[in-house]
């Protein structure tokens, strides 16, 4: 089984007590760990995959904090580093009856932030799958450290999966931000994209055309997620369709990093060859569905995300319907 290894943001989130209220009037907060890369590789290991981190946090109570969660969940934080340059990220999420959410950062910049190529370790790579996501893509020096990670995945024809997992309040200048993200998208082998994404990010209004548009460089899959009504996945010349579970939602943050995560797991496991896709695809569509259901009626993300067993009993007493 491959390692699924993800680079970028590993921070605190405060998720307020009230729902439906503005951060400003918000009198109580719970802590949770976050970050989107690192919720992906969680999702994997929490599956019971190999899950591995790259990146950094602050040599403070939070980094520390964060790395046990990780350390708690099997995570390989091997490559994981901890500085005294920066204080690790803070996000403050606001969230509204029906489980949606608002951000406000604290990264200015935050220890992810100052993670450089120097410190990643080719060995790091081996046998893996690399993920990453587009929050990490600034002008400091974790781009880079991106794109010497996506070089060293190139150089062993890797796969690498890109989720722009987009987070507009981090970018002042939102052309900019599309520029960078399209500018990425490339080097990937598979595009996970939510629907109210895909116009920001391919700048075209029909949906057709926007999904047409995002095949370039190495792209061979494009994954779009469409909440309840479920999910696509496009090659070049098929389409393949999940739907999505009804569940209770109580948070949604996490889910769109746990769906690509248990995608990621089941990839890990059996890698897709022209005789098995057609089968392969639709399971593990479904397999990632049902663990971004299932972690939408918890509250947080690393928390929130299912083991193996609780998904494999989801599925059963789903199908039995």
């Amino acid at each position: 089984m491959k390692n699924i290894v993800a680079m970028g943001e590993l921070l605190i989130d405060f998720i307020p007590v009230q729902k439906g209220v503005f951060l400003k009037n918000v009198n109580e907060f719970i802590k949770m760990p976050g970050g989107a890369p690192a919720n992906v590789v969680t999702t994997v290991s929490k599956l019971g995959g190999k899950g591995r981190f790259i990146g950094q946090v602050g040599q403070d109570a939070f980094g520390d904090y964060l790395k046990e969660t990780l350390q708690k969940y099997h995570v390989d934080v091997t490559y994981l580093e901890q500085t005294d340059q920066a204080k690790t990220a803070l996000a403050f999420v606001s969230l509204t009856e029906d489980g949606e959410r608002d951000f406000i950062f604290f990264r200015n910049p935050s220890a992810d932030q100052l993670f450089d190529s120097s410190q990643i370790k080719k060995e790091s790579f081996d046998n893996s799958i690399f993920h990453f996501c587009s929050v990490s893509l600034t002008d400091d020096p974790i781009k880079a450290a991106h794109l010497y990670a996506i070089h060293i995945m190139k150089e062993n024809n890797g796969f690498i999966s890109f989720d722009p997992n987009v987070r507009l309040a981090l970018w002042k200048d939102h052309e900019k931000y599309k520029k960078i993200i399209r500018e990425f998208i490339p080097f990937a082998d598979l595009l996970k994209i939510s629907l109210d994404e895909l116009e920001f990010i391919s700048g075209i209004h029909d949906e057709k055309e926007a999904i047409a548009s995002c095949f370039v460089g190495d792209v061979k899959y494009v994954i779009l997620t469409r909440g309840i009504e479920g999910v696509d996945l496009y090659t070049k010349s098929k389409v393949y369709h999940a739907p999505g579970f009804k569940v209770s939602t109580i948070d949604t943050t996490g889910a769109g990093d746990s769906f690509i995560g248990a995608f990621l797991y089941q990839l890990a496991k059996e890698e897709l060859n022209d005789e098995n896709q057609d089968e392969k695809l639709v399971e593990y569509l479904k397999f990632a569905n049902a663990t971004a259901a299932l972690t939408t009626t918890r509250l947080g993300a690393m928390h929130a995300i299912p083991d193996l067993s609780e998904v494999q009993s989801f599925l059963r007493q789903y199908d039995k319907k």
